[in-house]
C-alpha cells in the first residue's frame, strides 16, 4: 500500500512539473510576442552621403529653353536660325562676367539644337534662353569649370607631350566643350596614373585619358 501512495506521489509531482513547465513556457513565449508587438520596425537604409535622393532629377539633366524670340530681334547677322543663335552665344561667351562661366558650346543641326555648357548662373542662363529665337532649341549643362581654366590646363599638358616618351605615347590633346582636357594616348592603363600624379588631383579631375590610335598620313594608301 505504502509503495503504491508513493508511485501515486511521484506521478502527481511528475505532472505538476510538467504543467508548471508549459506555464513558464507559454509566458516567455506571450512576453516575446509582447516585445515584437512593441518594436519599431526597422528604417530603410539613409542615403549613403553623395548618393543621390530617390525620385531627384540626375544631377546631368540639362535646362531646355524653347525658342519663342522672333529671328529678325537678333543683331543682324547671316546663317540660318541657328547659326544666329550660336554667334550671339558665342560673343556672349567673351564678355565679362560671362567668361567666368562659360565652358563650352556644341551644336544639333539636325535637331536645330545649341548644346552649351556652363558653371550655373541666373544672368548668363537669362541671357542664352533669351537669344534662342523661334525653331531652335537652346539645353544647357552644368560643369564646376569655366573655359579659361580648361584652355591654360591644356597648354600645360601639349607643352609636356614628348616628356613621357618610352613610357607611353601621347597623341592628342584638347579640351572638350562638356568641361574636361581630352588627353589621348597609345595606352592608358600606364598613362593615366602617370600624368594624374603629375597634374595633382584638383587639375587631374578635369583630365580624361583615353585610347587613341596612331595617326596615319593623308596620302597613306
Amino acid at each position: 500500500m505504502r509503495k503504491r501512495w508513493q508511485k501515486v506521489m511521484w506521478a502527481g509531482v511528475a505532472v505538476a512539473v510538467v504543467a508548471v513547465a508549459v506555464m513558464v513556457a507559454l509566458v516567455v513565449l506571450g512576453l516575446r510576442n509582447l516585445g515584437a508587438d512593441d518594436r519599431v520596425a526597422p528604417k530603410p537604409d539613409a542615403a549613403k552621403p553623395g548618393a543621390p535622393k530617390a525620385g531627384a532629377p540626375k544631377a546631368d539633366a540639362p535646362k531646355e529653353c524653347v525658342g519663342t524670340r522672333p529671328l529678325g530681334s537678333l543683331p543682324a547677322a547671316d546663317g540660318s536660325p541657328l547659326e544666329r543663335v550660336l554667334a550671339h552665344i558665342d560673343e556672349l561667351a567673351r564678355q565679362q562676367p560671362y567668361t567666368a562661366v562659360f565652358t563650352g558650346l556644341s551644336v544639333d543641326e539636325d535637331r536645330r539644337t545649341a548644346d552649351v555648357w556652363r558653371i550655373p548662373s541666373t544672368a548668363f542662363d537669362d541671357e542664352v534662353c533669351g537669344s534662342a529665337v523661334e525653331g531652335v532649341t537652346v539645353r544647357l549643362h552644368a560643369t564646376d569649370v569655366d573655359r579659361g581654366t580648361l584652355d591654360r590646363l591644356s597648354d600645360r599638358i601639349a607643352d609636356d607631350i614628348r616628356r613621357w616618351d618610352g613610357t607611353f605615347e601621347m597623341r592628342e590633346v584638347g579640351v572638350d566643350e562638356r568641361g574636361f582636357v581630352h588627353v589621348g594616348v597609345d595606352d592608358p592603363g600606364t598613362a593615366a596614373p602617370i600624368i594624374e600624379k603629375a597634374y595633382g588631383e584638383s587639375d587631374s579631375r578635369y583630365i580624361r585619358v583615353e585610347y587613341v590610335g596612331q595617326a596615319e598620313p593623308a596620302d597613306a594608301a
